[in-house]
């Protein structure tokens, strides 16, 4: 059968991700295609500039991709394994870019789809955009997995933000634990290869997720779900604000940087509490969204 590894990476770790899962599907055809921005992002990341991709991520804004090889334009596939990152809550831009654009179209059209992420710990309602964009480009989703920074919310903080302005993967300060998804979590993403192999000669693809979520595929956490729901709404907040003053964006770009730095300090910690101290009064609605957001 043929399968399509579609990527975007710039630390390597989704490779990483994607070279562990393709593995028990070796015995298949099996063709890789990066996502390449035409001017791709910077990594490390500088301040200036990861707070300036804010307004068109989040906005679900394009950029221009190199041609996608007309040597995979012309396959059919029979299963895509699409694996994507996060930026400030939606699909990152490249990712949001192939998704939009008419090769990626022409490559997700009528195929199914099982989606890869690899984010520091929020990622369900960029999932949640990320489906619109898939069945708005005609794909069928057939399964989720969504691999995770385990670390405390604030740790990861520290460690990731270290990560991306540094460019090395490492113990911040010598104490702190590795940033992005662990290695044992990156290495047992063969696991999930061998239950997507099993679906995907079985013609079972349809009850894939089921499957995948018994392996751990999806772990869903009610403080980062409600968190990132709220997060969503301010975010649109400052998008709006940012967009309706052009000739401010720089100086509105760091009010966001502070604000997003306060936040997860000050403000997160109290809303951790306070969650916590509320959760028996709502867990049962809880438990409905979890299973959602489990499912595809």
């Amino acid at each position: 059968m043929n399968v399509l590894v579609v990527y975007y990476t710039q630390s390597g770790q989704l490779k990483e991700i994607a070279d562990n899962l393709v593995r028990p599907l070796e015995k298949h055809n099996i063709v890789w295609y990066k996502i390449e921005p035409e001017k791709d992002y910077p990594f490390p990341w500088n301040g200036e500039e990861f707070f300036g991709a804010f307004p068109e991520a989040f906005g679900q804004k394009t950029i221009p991709l190199k041609p996608i090889p007309e040597e995979i334009l012309n396959q059919k596939f029979d299963l895509i394994l699409f694996h994507y990152q996060v930026w400030f809550l939606s699909p990152s831009i490249p990712i949001t870019s192939f998704v939009k654009s008419e090769g990626g179209k022409k490559l997700l059209s009528s195929a199914p789809v099982v989606t890869i992420s690899a984010t520091r710990n929020m990622w369900i309602k960029a999932q949640e955009k990320l489906k619109v964009l898939l069945k708005a480009a005609g794909a069928t989703l057939v399964g989720n997995i969504a691999l995770v920074d385990k670390a405390g919310n604030l740790v990861s903080v520290v460690t990731i933000v270290d990560w991306l302005f540094s460019g090395v993967k490492r113990k911040y300060l010598g104490v702190f634990p590795m940033p992005g998804v662990s290695e044992d979590d990156i290495r047992g993403a063969e696991r999930f290869g061998d239950v997507i192999g099993k679906h995907l000669e079985g013609g079972t693809l349809s009850s894939l997720q089921s499957d995948l979520v018994k392996e751990g595929a999806v772990h869903i956490s009610s403080f980062l779900l409600s968190v990132d729901q709220k997060g969503n709404k301010i975010f649109s907040k400052w998008l709006s604000i940012i967009e309706k003053n052009p000739k401010k964006r720089k100086f509105l770009l760091k009010l966001f940087n502070v604000y997003v730095v306060l936040a997860l300090y000050v403000v997160s910690p109290i809303v951790f509490l306070f969650h916590y101290l509320t959760y028996p009064f709502w867990r049962s609605s809880f438990l409905k969204e979890k299973a959602y957001y489990q499912s595809v």
